[in-house]
């Protein structure tokens, strides 16, 4: 039975973690496309982001419809409308900074979110944070410094879209735990995909609309449905498996796009990016075991 039952287990995580490298597949491929459009084809940053995500919304009416306008009953709307307006100022620096910065270093910073996340855990939510959190955090941001380099006179503001973009998805990521607590998981998802692309509209109108044709048209459908597959991808993953497993397999979409960038842009890192990265990943790892630790421990207290 005991048998039975671990050889179950190892077949979820083995499926969950197959999931999570399959959505940063899609990630990467998705990276690409969108730094193709806005770095190669000079397409509006805002207007990009908008049209990807318009198509995005387009493919996920199949969704929506089974879902209902019920789902979208709440007693918390204007967390939600902050929520989803976090994320699309996030998606929009992204995108305008994939649209500046090579992909390696894009992705390597937008990773400190993470850090994000915890100290506004600490100033918004009351959550304590202790010493090794604290120590993992600012390693991470040292990591950040390194592939940064602001003292450097090759460094260019731009740069910093990345980080601005993390901060902004950890933002909206702390809304998104306070609502985990009150709210369905489908009306959380509802509410994002029913306002992230009039948001994102009205970001586009204020920077100059515009509209694509042609093989730039062609390019956003295929940039909203990696969006849809990439976000269902990891959704099965962590249906799969528990988090604290697959998240790791996350952290594969710095190589993975650090490969694709090299692919098709022939970005060539740099030794410093492996050095920051290195500290990036380490410290985002130890926050996750050190998390892991303390559920089991409450666990145990609980059964107990």
């Amino acid at each position: 039975m005991n048998q039975t039952s671990h050889t179950f287990s190892a077949s979820r995580a083995m499926v969950g973690a197959a999931w999570m490298v399959a959505a940063g597949i899609a990630f990467s491929i998705l990276n690409i496309v969108t730094q193709w459009l806005t770095m190669k084809l000079a397409f509006p940053a805002a207007s990009a982001a908008f049209w990807q995500y318009a198509f995005a919304l387009v493919f996920s009416l199949p969704f929506l419809r089974r879902a209902g306008l019920g789902a979208m009953r709440t007693r918390y709307p204007w967390r939600h409308i902050v929520r989803v307006g976090f994320a699309a100022f996030g998606v929009t620096t992204w995108v305008a900074g994939l649209a500046a910065v090579p992909i390696w270093q894009a992705i390597a910073l937008v990773m400190t979110s993470p850090f994000f996340i915890i100290m506004g855990a600490r100033v918004f939510l009351g959550e304590s944070i202790g010493a090794a959190r604290w120590a993992a955090t600012s390693v991470g941001f040292i990591g950040a410094m390194i592939i940064l380099q602001p003292w450097s006179d090759s460094f260019n503001w731009a740069a910093l879209l990345p980080i601005l973009s993390a901060l902004l998805w950890g933002a909206s990521s702390l809304i998104t735990k306070s609502l985990t607590g009150v709210e369905p998981p489908e009306t959380i998802t509802v509410w994002l995909l029913a306002l992230l692309t009039p948001i994102n509209g009205g970001l586009a109108m204020a920077a100059g609309f515009s509209v694509p044709t042609g093989t730039t048209l062609l390019l956003f459908a295929v940039a909203g449905l990696l969006t849809v597959l990439a976000q269902y991808f990891l959704t099965l993953a962590y249906t799969a498996a528990d988090a604290a497993y697959v998240q790791p397999f996350d952290d594969l979409k710095l190589p993975l796009n650090v490969l694709a960038g090299w692919l098709v842009f022939g970005y060539a890192p740099t030794g410093y990016l492996w050095l920051g990265a290195l500290l990036i990943l380490g410290a985002s790892l130890f926050i996750m075991r050190n998390e892991m630790k303390k559920e089991q421990g409450s666990h145990l207290v609980s059964s107990e």
